[in-house]
């Protein structure tokens, strides 16, 4: 009896289809506008209201964090955490990489929480960022923006190192590993070692910074079409989690980009609801404001009301077309365990097509800059020393000296939970790829 390859592909993509989970939710930093720390009842506030959107095309469930260590301590577990388990939100964590040599601070804080939480914590953790835009930081585009200091790809590997070997042989050594980064940094073949070295990649991408690109509201859909495009093009098939984007509502007219609550719908429309929702994890920028340094102002509500700035349902048609765009089947959120190597640099990187912009300049979300993508997140520090503030979206940094303590709890992953919905994704595909195989034996 003989399987084809057909067959055995189908059987495959409905099996891994079946298991994904698209997570939606928002990015959210250690401190608040006034960069005074946020605790735990600010946390739940915002995960509360997130569940709670009016018209939301579906449960915005899930938070992306910076960093593990709660803002102004040295190591003490980000109070986010506890907020997450008490509101069943699922966690993004984040491992800030950037001005720094070592992650052990980060490592510690993490330990603390397996220590304190266990289960319930390790449940809700879908995904572990090593770094923010780092690679963007670090890159000619991001010095001319004054975006702060990054780190180089060899740093980011010896970080993924440090992760592994730290939390192998326990719950969180069957969580996927990624690095979240602007698109023209994945796209430069410099940092190809970085993808080789993880199961996701992370993308930023804010079209109204795209200076020169004629970056009006209603050319955004295309603008990060040709960005995701270019992407998911060097991806080598790994998924690919939007990890920030969003308009403003207010702030400065950025070339032909204007903020406004209108532009912001649309843009909600034309790249959430067409391109998104549904199709890969989006975690959007931003359910509330929270970087002092960006005159931009992005959040979706005031005070944190359940009522939106702009209506939240998404339309049944749209304005970009989406024909030309690979990406607009979706993208899997599954990528099973994290058995990938730290990789190194190949020689040649993935090249783009003509069609795909090329990086000129780019300073995302930030207060300075133009260009064609990029959102530096990161600006007040969490730790014991503040982060290098950069030119950025988000509003975490982690101080890094240190030793790492405790241990992870050798947990199995709970098959309900959101790293056990994703490895079973990959699970699934193997036993079918086993079973296929045998048959063309």
């Amino acid at each position: 009896m003989h399987l084809t390859s057909t067959l055995l592909a189908g059987a495959v993509a409905v099996a891994s289809a079946a298991a994904d989970n698209n997570y939606l939710g928002f990015n959210s930093g250690a401190t608040l506008a006034d960069r005074s720390a946020k605790f735990k009842k600010d946390f739940e506030a915002e995960f509360k209201t997130a569940q709670a959107l009016n018209g939301a095309p579906g449960k915005f469930n899930a938070v992306r964090l910076y960093t593990n260590i709660q803002a102004y301590s040295t190591d003490d577990p980000i109070e986010a955490f506890d907020a997450a388990i008490d509101t069943e939100t699922y966690m993004l964590l984040g491992l800030w990489a950037s001005g720094t040599d070592n992650i052990d601070k980060e490592l510690s804080a993490l330990k603390k929480a397996l220590d304190k939480y266990g289960s319930k914590f390790t449940d809700l953790v879908i995904g572990v960022s090593i770094g923010s835009e780092d690679l963007y930081r670090n890159s000619q585009t991001g010095t001319k923006n004054k975006a702060g200091v990054g780190a180089d790809p060899d740093v980011i590997l010896s970080f993924i190192k440090d992760y592994k070997k730290a939390f192998d042989g326990g719950a969180l050594a069957k969580v996927p590993i990624g690095h979240v980064d602007t698109w023209d940094a994945w796209t430069n073949s410099t940092n190809k070692a970085v993808i080789d070295a993880v199961d996701w990649i992370g993308v930023d991408e804010y079209p109204y910074y795209e200076s020169g690109k004629g970056n009006d509201i209603k050319n955004a859909g295309k603008l990060f079409d040709k960005a995701y495009d270019a992407t998911r093009a060097v991806a080598n098939g790994k998924p690919v989690w939007v990890t920030e984007t969003g308009w403003p509502v207010t702030g400065e007219k950025w070339d032909e980009a204007e903020p406004s609550a209108e532009n912001a719908k649309y843009y909600w429309d034309e790249i959430g609801c067409r391109q998104l929702f549904g199709k890969t994890p989006t975690f959007w920028y931003n359910l509330r404001d929270s970087n002092p340094d960006n005159s931009m102002k992005f959040a979706i509500t005031k005070d944190l009301s359940t009522t939106p700035q702009f209506n939240l349902t998404c339309p049944t048609t749209f304005d970009t077309d989406s024909s030309d765009s690979s990406s607009s089947s979706s993208s899997s959120a599954s990528s099973g365990s994290s058995t990938a190597s730290s990789g190194s640099s190949g020689s040649s990187g993935s090249s783009t097509s003509a069609s795909v912009p090329t990086s000129t300049s780019s300073s995302g979300s930030g207060s300075s800059g133009s260009g064609s993508s990029g959102s530096g997140s990161g600006s007040s520090g969490s730790g014991s020393s503040a982060a290098t503030s950069g030119s950025g979206s988000g509003s975490s940094g982690a101080g890094a000296s240190g030793s790492a303590s405790g241990s992870a709890q050798p947990t199995s992953v709970n098959k309900d939970s959101g790293a056990g919905k994703m490895a079973a994704s990959s699970s699934v595909a193997g036993i079918l790829a086993l079973v296929g195989a045998f048959f063309l034996l």
